[in-house]
């Protein structure tokens, strides 16, 4: 059975998406099974790993998946060893379809949609990765209420700092009331300037208040990285580049979440 892991927090511009993509990437390349599920109406993991419009998956989405209750008929394939579940703006409409229709019809909890959908493929992956939105509504829940595994993603500034005291209780909620076999596995630092003082101040912050759950390495910003959105992972001349700052915290995840 594949092992669940989220990305997230309710704070944009953290690079939950660039780190879901390029987590997904790294662990295909290792030769695991990896479903990328995205779980953002905005779709941006489906841009970054297939790099086609959206347009291209009307009507082909998760919320397809969700609505007809049949994952396998939606998943696309994007490369040897890694499939995606894309989303597009429709995917806004999801609470309307959980309450209108879902707890309606299945008499089952929204909150385990996703859960419930992804059970139907987990034991053809190693990993399912999932995105988010940069909000605590559904899809999020849904997200945390389906993993076995949740990092924080956090980029050097008061208010994602301020924003992980929330989404952690947002997510020992969950494991308390949802899902108890959910783990924190831990707070990644992201998008850190080492040319600003005040980025350095905030990571040393974060790791003051929970030493017990940041990465040891932080992910510095760097601008090959940040055009990943544009070159994405095929015939990328400055990949290696791209990658490079992610390399050591994907060993400490890996160590993190068991993986040999």
């Amino acid at each position: 059975m594949a092992k669940t892991i989220t990305f997230g927090i309710q704070k944009g511009g953290s690079s939950k998406t660039t780190t879901s993509g390029i987590i997904s990437y790294l662990l295909a390349r290792d030769g695991y099974k990896v479903l990328a599920v995205d779980m953002d109406s905005q779709g941006n993991l489906t841009d970054l790993l297939t790099q086609k419009d959206l347009t291209f998956f009307e009507g082909k989405t998760i919320l397809n998946a969700f609505k007809e209750d049949d994952a396998k008929k939606y998943i696309y394939n994007v490369s040897e060893n890694l499939d995606l579940l894309p989303a597009d703006d429709f995917l806004a409409t999801l609470a309307k379809f959980i309450y209108r229709e879902y707890e309606r019809k299945q008499k089952m909890d929204g909150n385990f949609l996703l859960r419930e959908t992804l059970k139907q493929v987990k034991d053809e992956y190693d990993f399912i990765i999932v995105d988010t939105p940069p909000s605590l509504a559904e899809p999020m829940i849904n997200a945390i209420c389906a993993s076995d595994e949740v990092v924080v993603l956090c980029e050097s500034s008061k208010w994602a700092f301020t924003a992980i005291e929330r989404f952690l209780e947002t997510a020992i909620h969950a494991q308390m009331n949802y899902n108890p076999d959910l783990r924190i596995t831990g707070i990644l630092r992201n998008l850190i300037d080492s040319r600003r003082t005040d980025s350095k101040a905030f990571a040393d912050l974060i790791e003051s208040q929970y030493s017990d759950l940041v990465f040891s390495h932080l992910v510095k910003r760097k601008a090959s990285t940040g055009r990943i959105s544009l070159n994405g992972f095929d015939n990328n001349p400055e990949l290696d580049a791209a990658l490079e700052e992610y390399l050591p915290f994907y060993e400490e995840l890996k160590q993190r979440v068991g993986i040999n």
